[in-house]
């Protein structure tokens, strides 16, 4: 018997070192199980003529004014005592690199957020970001635009920190369906890949005058939004500005697009749905149909688990070729050329965000063009109640397509456009799913 006892104790023991599990006092504090959320918005709309981002057949023609207005919408989540702020922006990409380091020092400095998740929803009716305060790199040609890039993480930092301000005591739920508004624009295999996953997290108040009014409503759903004339030169949220709208008004709530990774998604209208109105308030009918049907609650032991992973790849294009970064001068124009090329002649610098909230949601988010499958596969791997992927998310480097896409070639697939090592996505998306076990206990935490 006192074998068995001491065996059952070494077995515990054990178990406790491998999964990190350390016993400490409970703190249940009203402060430490608070679930709290807010949300905010800003007008980023470019006030003055610039290139405009998304189609290389522009070139650098300039922009000639706001056919819909341009938004930054944040949610900041409380739990405890950790913060996560999700950013949809009405922008062809998520911001760049120093963009993304700027609004984080800020946010965590003045008001202790320490995760952050910005999506551009892949407008091609946006500003062109890339460009930089340093002569040939738009510094006295465009002007405007290395103004605007300079204001823009301001005008971001100030929704976060206006969403953090207004937070509340919140309850939390989420819905999915299948719908086909999407469809595969690059295999030729069939069946061919899609994602039809239709996401929806809804925040309700939970306390005040009226308990379970609606907060914001998060969107996630992946489809190139490329629905408004390329020939038009004036900025345009797309599809995805329509849909938020219908939603704002008829929920009376904040409404974030998270774009997913569309990659290799297209808008796929049924019969009779013309034009990005029309499509993006076909989207709103369901989100606004899924939002009625979703039961929110206050979560019992709120939490937030984050990580972010920096990435180094070998890059299929030599950009310290001047040949090279001549051709995509032609192709697009010199000055973004430049400023695109300088960060990736040592290679492809991509970063991974794996957050875990309240141990029952994951969300991960890719700073590029994922196709749809390294979602697909992300989601059936992910043994938690559910997972979401936010493509163009805190930065961007183009195409990462899946290893069979590579084999088949084409747009999205070929190095023009996908200069990243082949095999980039997967191990980018084997990283997330380790992050998610290791945050719900499934996995030892690494040393």
């Amino acid at each position: 018997m006192k074998f068995k006892t001491r065996y059952l104790v070494l077995i515990v023991a054990l178990l406790l070192l491998q999964f990190g599990i350390r016993t400490t006092v409970a703190d249940d504090s009203p402060k430490a199980n608070a679930f709290r959320v807010g949300y905010a918005k800003r007008d980023i709309s470019p006030q003055a003529p610039m290139p405009m981002w998304g189609y290389g057949a522009r070139h650098d023609m300039l922009s000639v004014g706001v056919l819909h207005p341009l938004f930054a919408k944040a949610i900041v989540i409380t739990a405890g005592k950790d913060k996560l702020a999700i950013v949809g922006l009405d922008l062809g990409r998520g911001p760049t690199h120093a963009m993304t380091e700027k609004i984080r020092a800020a946010i965590s400095e003045q008001a202790g957020i320490e995760h952050v998740m910005i999506s551009g929803s892949h407008t091609h009716h946006g500003p062109c970001l890339e460009l930089l305060d340093h002569k040939g790199f738009g510094k006295g040609k465009f002007d405007a635009a290395v103004a605007y890039n300079q204001k823009l993480p301001d005008l971001i930092i100030e929704a976060i920190l206006d969403a953090d301000k207004s937070s509340q005591a919140a309850r939390i739920g989420v819905t999915t369906k299948n719908v086909s508004f999407n469809r595969n624009r690059h295999t030729k295999r069939q069946p061919k890949a899609v994602d039809p996953m239709l996401a929806i997290i809804r925040f309700d108040a939970a306390e005040g005058d009226n308990p379970g009014k609606p907060i914001a409503v998060l969107v996630n759903y992946a489809a190139h939004p490329v629905m408004t004339d390329g020939k038009i030169l004036k900025f345009s949220p797309d599809y995805p500005g329509f849909m938020e709208d219908k939603v704002e008004s008829e929920l009376g709530a904040g409404c974030v697009f998270m774009q997913g990774a569309a990659g290799d998604m297209s808008v796929n209208a049924p019969a009779g749905v013309k034009g990005p109105q029309a499509y993006g308030e076909l989207l709103a009918t369901h989100v606004l149909e899924m939002s009625a049907a979703t039961k929110t609650k206050a979560p019992k032991k709120p939490s937030i688990q984050g990580r972010v992973d920096y990435f180094h790849f070998k890059s299929r294009v030599n950009f310290t070729n001047p040949l090279i970064v001549y051709s995509y001068g032609e192709a697009f124009f010199p000055e973004l050329v430049r400023c695109f090329s300088k960060e990736m002649q040592d290679g492809v610098p991509p970063e991974l965000n794996t957050i875990l909230l309240n141990k029952e949601i994951a969300l991960v988010g890719g700073s590029g063009e994922f196709f749809c499958n390294h979602a697909n596969r992300l989601k059936e791997r992910s043994y938690v109640a559910h997972t979401l992927f936010f493509g163009y998310c805190n930065d961007h480097y183009l195409y990462f397509p899946t290893i069979e896409a590579v084999s088949e070639s084409g747009y999205g697939a070929d190095p023009t456009v996908s200069p990243v090592e082949v095999g980039a996505g997967e191990k980018m998306m084997n990283r997330a799913l380790i992050n998610i076990y290791i945050m719900a206990g499934k996995i030892a935490a690494e040393q």
